[in-house]
């Protein structure tokens, strides 16, 4: 049996309240553009299924019948969002509709094969979503890598070379027995910025801690290559005694070139605390300057975003040399887009940009469940909800 029009009105009714809720149902017909008796037969079959109740009365003046809220309860699901970083690992449970059911951040445990790590990853899953409601609908990591088809690691940051390839995304899915999905860090932050501010639609970010990510959408999606070639911008030239990118905007390369011209250092924060006349801190900051603005360039002339974003542990030094940065760019760009950086809590804000990945998978497989329940013939009951 194919799907009929009213299973797709159904569909539309949940991918509305999956994504707005909680929300009267005026402004659910609203937003769907279906009839009253449509909308409320499509809330009815939900309620049946288990991803809608009833969340409260709306108190309106005047006249009139109060509008009762429509939400998605707990028991529907919950998501999991990872960070996974060379240093510290973060892991944020929520459910459905993006309330926060727990979070965790703890320092990256080393570990000497994928197994090992998959299954700290797993136990650090369960720990935080142990008062969590209902089914694990998905799962998001986000490391400091290139990541293909979701799963297949690319050039991840040297502490985690080990992590290259698919056994560590089939690992991790095989123990929490529900979709798991890789992705850079990079990603999961841009994806976080876009959340924060719906008005970006064309935009660049790097990522520079560990490693040199970079992630780029137009139109507010993320753009993602055929092959691990693209976004791969650490590879390129820095323009600094053939230095590539990568080995100036990451943690370990600045460190090691700081080393190189004098600086007893060993963290990157280190470099902060530097005296200011130090002519090795100079030398330093003289290289990041060419290595920034080179990056800024080069997606400046190719991809004309609107806006440029720096993420990392390396955020403070970019706002250090924002200004010269401006400044070069201004002589050898006809325009120069926003550059800015954003602040993140370690271990949770790339986690975050994660929990958006997977409630976007989560909300459109259930959609597309919901249609496809109609080929598979009437469901038994059942105390977790349907599709």
């Amino acid at each position: 049996m194919n799907p009929t029009p009213r299973d797709y009105n159904k569909a539309s009714v949940l991918d509305v309240v999956l994504s707005h809720a909680p929300l009267t149902r005026n402004k659910l017909i609203e937003l769907t553009g279906l009839s009253k008796a449509t909308v409320s037969r499509a809330v009815e079959e939900l309620r049946s299924d288990g991803f809608v109740v009833d969340g409260g009365v709306d108190a309106v003046a005047g006249r009139g019948r109060p509008s009762t809220y429509l939400d998605v309860p707990e028991t529907a699901g919950h998501v999991v969002g990872v960070s996974f970083g060379a240093v510290t690992t973060g892991v944020l449970v929520t459910d459905l509709r993006g309330r926060e059911i727990g979070h965790v951040i703890v320092p990256t445990v080393e570990h000497n094969d994928d197994p090992a790590a998959g299954r700290w990853l797993v136990d650090l899953i369960a720990q935080t979503s142990a008062s969590a409601r209902g089914p694990l609908r998905q799962v998001v990591a986000a490391l400091p890598a290139h990541v293909r088809d979701g799963a297949e690691v690319f050039r991840p940051a040297d502490p985690m070379k080990i992590f290259s390839g698919r056994d560590l995304q089939r690992t991790v899915e095989k123990l929490v027995g529900a979709p798991v999905t890789f992705d850079s860090d990079a990603n999961a932050s841009l994806l976080q910025v876009l959340t924060d501010d719906a008005s970006i639609h064309n935009a660049a970010l790097f990522s520079v801690s560990s490693t040199l990510n970079f992630a780029t959408c137009r139109d507010q999606e993320l753009a993602r290559g055929r092959t691990p070639a693209f976004g791969d911008i650490g590879s390129l030239s820095s323009g600094i005694d053939g230095r590539t990118l990568n080995g100036l905007l990451s943690t370990g390369g600045l460190v090691k070139f700081a080393r190189e011209h004098g600086l007893d250092i060993e963290r990157v924060e280190d470099l902060w605390l530097a005296p200011q006349d130090h002519r090795g801190r100079a030398e330093t900051l003289k290289a990041f300057t060419t290595a920034v603005s080179t990056a800024v360039s080069i997606v400046a002339v190719t991809l004309d975003p609107e806006s440029v974003y720096f993420v990392g542990r390396l955020h403070p030094l970019v706002d250090e040399v924002l200004p010269e940065v401006r400044k070069r760019l201004e002589q050898t760009l006809p325009a120069i887009p926003r550059i800015t950086t954003v602040s993140q809590i370690l271990g949770l804000s790339v986690a975050r940009g994660a929990v958006q990945a997977c409630l976007a998978k989560a909300h459109n497989r259930l959609r597309d469940g919901l249609l496809k329940a109609r080929s598979q013939g009437p469901r038994q009951e059942q105390a977790a909800p349907a599709f």
